[in-house]
């Protein structure tokens, strides 16, 4: 589905992406882990189209969009949610993923009339809701949710924008100990139902054990190594570079 084809981006001396080569498979779960400056962040702003690579090919279901902007991955199939939550604070649960709903659907000038006009726009949405288990909260707005409600709600926005492969950046940051395995089995329950490939950023190592069908490690801009989770974990290297374990 995606892959990434000896991929940089150098900012100045800092080698952010320095050669990469991965991919992900369709319905594959993988987590990219490595200490902070690592070029996790780096290499999902490149997927996404937020910044442009130095060199090398970025392809996603055969299609090379090394340089397309970010709203032709949007309409590919490529969605993303973002460490720092953003969302329409003044509207409800339920119409934040209508208006994502009525840009995907190129309705966004319709979206300014009343949106119970548009039924089967308010029922998709209420579908999408319930695969996350969050229609209970449809008419709730941002301010009135838990952090890790915000984070299902930003997640389901993507997934409302008919996202082949999400980029989840951090989807359990800021959330709360107890919270942390519910937000990531809404989100992984709603993913596999439908079979969407999933790049996860992520610190706990918990989530990324519980979570990931594989895992991708980065270090200085590199990819280091690469398996199952318990492979990755056993790793001398990244026991040395990612938890400072010498044995």
């Amino acid at each position: 589905m995606l892959t990434i084809d000896n991929l940089k981006k150098h900012f100045g001396s800092v080698k952010a992406v320095d050669h990469v080569n991965l991919e992900i498979k369709e319905g594959e779960i993988v987590s990219i882990i490595g200490t902070n400056g690592a070029g996790k962040t780096t290499l999902v702003n490149l997927i996404s189209g937020y910044i442009k690579p130095d060199s090398g090919r970025i392809l996603f279901l055969d299609k090379d969009i090394t340089y397309a902007p970010p709203y032709v991955r949007i309409k590919l199939g490529v969605g993303r949610s973002f460490q720092l939550i953003q969302l329409f604070t003044n509207s409800t649960v339920l119409d934040n993923v209508r208006i994502a709903l009525f840009s995907k659907y190129g309705m966004i000038r319709r979206g300014l009339l009343p949106a119970d006009r548009y039924s089967s726009v308010t029922d998709e949405a209420i579908k999408i809701l319930d695969s996350f288990s969050m229609s209970d909260k449809k008419n709730l707005t941002p301010k009135g949710l838990s952090e890790g409600d915000l984070k299902i709600l930003d997640i389901a926005i993507a997934f409302a924008l008919k996202s082949k492969l999400l980029l989840l950046d951090e989807p359990t940051s800021g959330v709360a100990t107890n919270d942390k395995f519910k937000v990531m089995d809404s989100i992984v329950k709603a993913i596999k139902k439908e079979g969407i490939s999933t790049l996860i950023i992520e610190h706990d190592m918990d989530i990324v054990s519980g979570y990931s069908d594989r895992v991708i490690v980065m270090h200085e801009g590199k990819v280091i190594a690469e398996g199952k989770p318990n492979e990755v974990m056993e790793n001398k290297e990244v026991k040395a570079t990612v938890f400072g374990i010498v044995s």
